[in-house]
């Protein structure tokens, strides 16, 4: 049996059902529980292995890796699919993987609620009375053809995992789908239609979904200009990073009706401060980025883990490594 000494020390900050899962690796790692919402969870006390997650105390880090990251973790495993949220010392000069994909399930089915909601809205039609119930209807009564997501253009920025999972759903109900993004298309595109530009992309969607990572390039990448190329009657729906936008473009571009709606599921902050006028505005729908929650994201998360543990003690590639100088 390996030795205690030569076995590598592993801080786990994600806890929960990688706890659990850790286990089972008792004879080949030695574990320390850690907690990354604490002052400082960048003190991972000489681990060879980090295990951590997006956290509020993460954006306290120093711009400097500390002395001990210097020999720091040789692997670090985000349960996230962004490394937005980590100082760029904690993925530089290492191994990182993250957790792209593990929420992508969710995350479409929050895209598609949505796009339903705007085109069907029924969400406000909840009649409270017998004369409630005669006033929303006459409206119908006189044409009755409502919204509908057949024959509408979407617009995908950005075609990852997420994206995929949009893309499939989608088709389902027979949307036109328009894609941009970063890798060029070799072969066959899916029965996608690639765009050349985000500018583009906003010129011909119906319904608009951001599903791109956040890097400086991308930061504030839906700005005053682009919003000006809206289709008129434009839904946008942020499920990747609030700072992907310029919100307060973004507001001035709402109050004059292009876009026309905006479903929002990040934004920056999180939370907006008290007061900010996305929690009221009406063409704005906005919930407390939990798209991504789903019954499934956990399992998927641990099967990730596991892989990868085994495969770093095997000396074997990791899955879903990240790319430092891209982002992602």
């Amino acid at each position: 049996m390996t030795t205690s000494a030569a076995r590598p020390l592993l801080v786990d900050q994600i806890g929960g059902p990688i706890a659990h899962l850790l286990a089972d690796y008792t004879e080949q790692v030695r574990v320390i529980s850690g907690d990354c919402e604490n002052a400082a969870p960048w003190d991972v006390q000489g681990a060879d292995i980090l295990f951590t997650r997006p956290s509020r105390a993460w954006a306290n880090a120093p711009s400097s890796p500390p002395i001990a990251w210097q020999k720091g973790p040789r692997w670090v495993q985000i349960a996230s699919t962004g490394i937005d949220c980590f100082p760029k010392w904690v993925t530089e000069g290492r191994l990182v993987t993250c957790g792209r994909g593990d929420a992508a399930t969710p995350i479409a089915e929050y895209v598609i609620a949505s796009l339903l909601h705007h085109e069907r809205q029924i969400d406000t039609l909840h009649p409270a009375s017998p004369k409630e119930w005669e006033t929303m209807i006459a409206p119908f009564r006189q044409n009755p053809v409502t919204g509908t997501l057949r024959g509408r253009n979407l617009g995908l920025a950005g075609y990852g995992a997420i994206g995929r999972a949009v893309a499939n759903l989608a088709s389902a109900f027979g949307m036109n789908i328009h894609v941009l993004r970063r890798e060029p298309w070799e072969g066959e595109t899916n029965g996608v239609q690639p765009v050349q530009s985000l500018s583009e992309l906003f010129r011909v969607s119906d319904h608009l979904v951001l599903a791109m990572p956040l890097t400086p390039d991308t930061r504030h990448i839906v700005g005053a200009d682009v919003l000006r190329q809206a289709r008129p009657g434009l839904h946008l729906v942020n499920v990747a990073r609030g700072a992907l936008i310029d919100q307060e473009a973004l507001l001035r571009a709402l109050n004059n009706g292009r876009p026309a709606f905006a479903s929002l599921d990040v934004t920056t902050p999180e939370p907006l401060p008290e007061g900010h006028p996305f929690y009221t505005h009406p063409r704005i729908r906005l919930t407390p980025h939990i798209s991504w929650v789903g019954p499934s994201v956990r399992d998927n998360l641990v099967r990730r883990i596991r892989t990868n543990l085994t495969h770093f003690l095997q000396g074997k590639p990791l899955i879903d490594t990240v790319d430092p100088a891209r982002g992602y």
